[in-house]
Formats: C-alpha cells, structure tokens, sequence
C-alpha cells in the first residue's frame, strides 16, 4: 500500500466456524490484520450461542475504531448479520431494507467515510440467493445517489452472484465499473466470484487478491483490494 491508496477488505466469516466445524473468531481477527486494512466489511457475523460474548463488540475493538452493523436476525441467544469497521470516521449509517418476501432478511449499510484519498461514500451488503432477489437488492442499491461533496464511492460484500452475466454486474457496470474479480467460494476449492469490491466515481481498483489461507477459518475467500483516486485514463 502506498501514501495514495487505501486497502478494503471483504469476507464472508461463516460465523467464525472453519472447516473444522470450530468456532474460532481468534482465527477470523489474525487473518484480517495480517492484511492491515483501513476499511473492512464481514458477512455472517453471529452471536447466536455465544453466551453473552458478542463478536460484534470483539471484532470492533481489534480491527478498527469507527462500526456500523446491520443486524438482520434477533434470536433469544443472540443475533445475526454484518458490519462494516473503518479506521477513519464515518457518517451516521443508514440502513436500507433488502428483504423479500420468504426471503431470509437483508440489510445494507450506507455510510460516507473520511478517507485521505477524500470522501468515500460507501455501502456494505450481502445480497440473496435468489436471481430475482439480487435484481432486486442491486437495483434498490444502485438508485441511492453519491453525496455531492463525496467524489470516491465503493460498495462491497457477498453478492452471491456467480453468473458472469449476472444481475449485480449488469446493473452496476455502469455506476461502478472498477471492480474485483476473484474466485472466492468453496474456500478449499474456489470456483465462485461471490464476494466483490465495486468502485465508482474517482475511486479506481488499482490492486487485488485473495488469500488461500482463509481457508482454515471460512468457506469463503477474502477479496483484499487497494483503491486509488483518479480517472480510469490515469491507470
């Protein structure tokens, strides 16, 4: 990483649990700093049957200073969903509602964050499984417009979309044409471009790669990408 890029990171953590069937969020937290990220969304956080120890709260205080959550299921023993961490402060998040009908529920978290590149509006998200479903989600998403005073924007997460033709990339080509394009699921076995970085605006991909060591945590791949600000003619 150099003076004029930022590194963003993005994982699917499975609730912690590897292979091994384990639950290890010491493993998740390693992993993650090994990478030294300023921005950084995970999917599948669960503290469902952790007896109080929530790895939310944990993985907030080793991995950034500044958090938003998007918690999708509540349960008596806990709760269920994903959150972005930020080195640098961010605005006060909004949450948008992805949820279908018989559908598992889905939130999406949009925030602007106050980069050294400049303002990254930015928006976290794990879309379904559905076809129609991810339509859907990235058509309400691609239609929330970019702050102004905010020239950098990103969106980043588990998009479920394996299709090279499928309905995330189609709808935001346009919007966001600089993007990731690593396989990232089964972990042990990738074959899938699940997880994804999307850029727009001044905010270019300049770099990225995944990391096979993540195997041992998760059944997905992180996508680790460094950004950088400037016209796609400058790269």
């Amino acid at each position: 990483m150099t003076a004029s890029t930022i590194r963003v990171f993005t994982w699917n953590i499975h609730g912690a649990i590897g292979p091994d069937r384990r639950y290890d969020l010491e493993r998740v937290i390693a992993l993650v700093r090994l990478h030294k990220p300023d921005i950084i969304a995970l999917q599948e956080v669960d503290s469902r049957g952790r007896n109080g120890n929530s790895p939310f709260q944990r993985l907030v205080a080793t991995l950034g200073t500044h958090s938003a959550e998007a918690r999708t299921i509540t349960a008596p023993d806990g709760e269920y969903g994903h959150m972005l961490i930020s080195r640098w402060p961010m605005a006060q998040p909004i949450l948008h509602d992805l949820s279908m009908d018989r559908r598992e529920p889905r939130l999406a978290i949009e925030t602007t964050i106050e980069t050294p590149l400049g303002r990254l509006h930015t928006i976290a998200a794990h879309f379904g499984l559905g076809f129609s479903e991810r339509r859907r989600q990235t058509s309400i998403l691609n239609a929330i417009r970019c702050p102004s005073d905010a020239p950098l924007s990103m969106m980043l997460g588990d998009f479920n979309d394996w299709h090279w033709r499928g309905p995330v990339r189609r709808i935001l080509a346009g919007s966001l044409p600089s993007h990731t394009g690593h396989m990232t699921f089964p972990a042990w076995a990738p074959l899938l471009k699940l997880d994804r970085i999307y850029c727009g605006g001044e905010a270019q991909v300049r770099r990225s790669w995944t990391d096979r060591g993540a195997r041992r945590a998760s059944d997905h791949l992180p996508v680790i990408a460094e950004i950088g600000r400037g016209s796609a003619s400058e790269l």
